[in-house]
């Protein structure tokens, strides 16, 4: 292997370890501010539990004072009364009595139903206190821990730099231009060549282009990503061990509800799992990123069937098996479970050594028919 090749491969494995370090330091402030965005919403709930409380108490106290107030009147009507000469001034003060002790009656039934609701908002002031407290104690921690991984992640980012430049330093410039062009646009810049295709984008290679990236006598580029191509001896001699048989793969059925497809390059988001999902002569389709199952973009849905619906999404795809209720994909959101992503690789594995035997025949038996037809 050529030396500028072998320091390609370690300048992507820095650049690798280098975006990941980055995209963890850039993740951490995001879950402080969700933590912190829930302990804001606990303060509130706090406080408006301390001011209801508030609220019940004034209006406790406004009502002791009406009834104070009642009974003061009732006390002077009484003394009046004693001192009225006809009947109709006797009634009225009775009424006014009356009236009074009814008023006295409603405040100090207020007063209790304020009483009652004052109970229930102190526990709700407890409550939310109660979670404050732990809230703060966990985003304490939390950002104690972002800034210590945070600081860490720092650390490592600045070594796997100097590693980088040192790197970058022992590779012809031209080839290092064309890596971090590449790199910039489909993520990585060089791959490996096995069993005669680029193995990133699957894309068979001419045997002539196969050839000159086995010998590895100068650098070679693949035709259809434009990734820097290398050869390792060690995993074609793993491939050509006898290995056991493969059960039968399933094919899926072509006017399946649901189908599952993958796709070596699709657009800035490289591998991808397509789901399409048929139903009441729509077709819904969902994109994810093959190696951590998130949802690329957005849900599409179209009228028909999903070959005259989306054409260009099953360009140079593999079908795959795939059958999950409409209702997982909803609860699982925008993210595959792992489960899923095993089961996804699993049959692409088997579509691909499918696909390779039946290559591999087909190469067996165009001499044997050539030798025929010479005889």
């Amino acid at each position: 292997m050529l030396p500028d090749i072998e320091n390609l491969l370690k300048l992507q494995d820095a650049d690798k370890e280098m975006r990941r370090l980055q995209e963890e330091i850039a993740e951490l402030p995001k879950r402080v501010a969700a933590i912190e965005q829930k302990l804001a919403g606990t303060k509130a709930q706090l406080e408006r539990a301390q001011a209801s409380v508030k609220a019940d108490e004034a209006a406790r106290r406004q009502q002791e004072t009406s009834i104070q107030d009642f009974r003061a009147k009732i006390s002077k009507y009484r003394d009046q009364s004693l001192e009225v000469k006809t009947n109709d001034q006797y009634k009225a003060l009775l009424h006014e009595i009356q009236f009074a002790e009814k008023e006295i009656a409603a405040a100090e039934d207020k007063i209790l139903e304020l009483m009652l609701n004052t109970d229930a908002r102190e526990k709700e002031v407890k409550l939310a206190q109660a979670e404050l407290k732990a809230e703060t104690a966990e985003i304490e921690k939390e950002t104690a821990d972002a800034h210590q991984r945070t600081a860490e992640d720092q650390k490592q980012l600045t070594e796997w730099r100097a590693q980088r430049d040192q790197l970058r330093g022992g590779i012809d410039a031209d080839l290092l231009r064309h890596y971090e062009r590449v790199a910039k646009f489909r993520g990585t810049g060089i791959s490996e060549a096995f069993d005669h295709k680029c193995t990133t984008c699957q894309v068979m290679l001419r045997p002539q282009t196969y050839n000159e990236v086995r010998t590895g006598q100068h650098a070679v580029v693949c035709d259809s990503c434009q990734r820097i191509l290398y050869f390792n001896p060690a995993h074609e001699l793993a491939a050509n061990k006898p290995v056991a048989a493969r059960p039968r793969r399933h094919h899926p059925k072509m006017d399946a509800k649901q189908a599952w497809y993958y796709r070596s390059e699709y657009g800035e988001a490289g591998e991808t799992y397509l789901c399409f999902i048929k139903s009441q002569g729509q077709c819904t389709r969902r994109v994810y990123d093959v190696h951590n199952g998130r949802q690329v973009g957005d849900i599409l849905i179209r009228e028909g069937e999903y070959h005259a619906a989306f054409p260009v999404d099953l360009a140079d795809a593999i079908r795959l098996n795939g059958s999950w209720d409409e209702t997982d994909l909803e609860a699982w959101g925008t993210e595959l479970p792992m489960v899923v992503l095993d089961a996804l690789q699993a049959d692409l594995d088997a579509a691909r050594a499918e696909a390779s035997a039946a290559a591999s025949h087909t190469k067996r038996a165009a001499p044997a028919a050539t030798e025929q037809a010479a005889s």
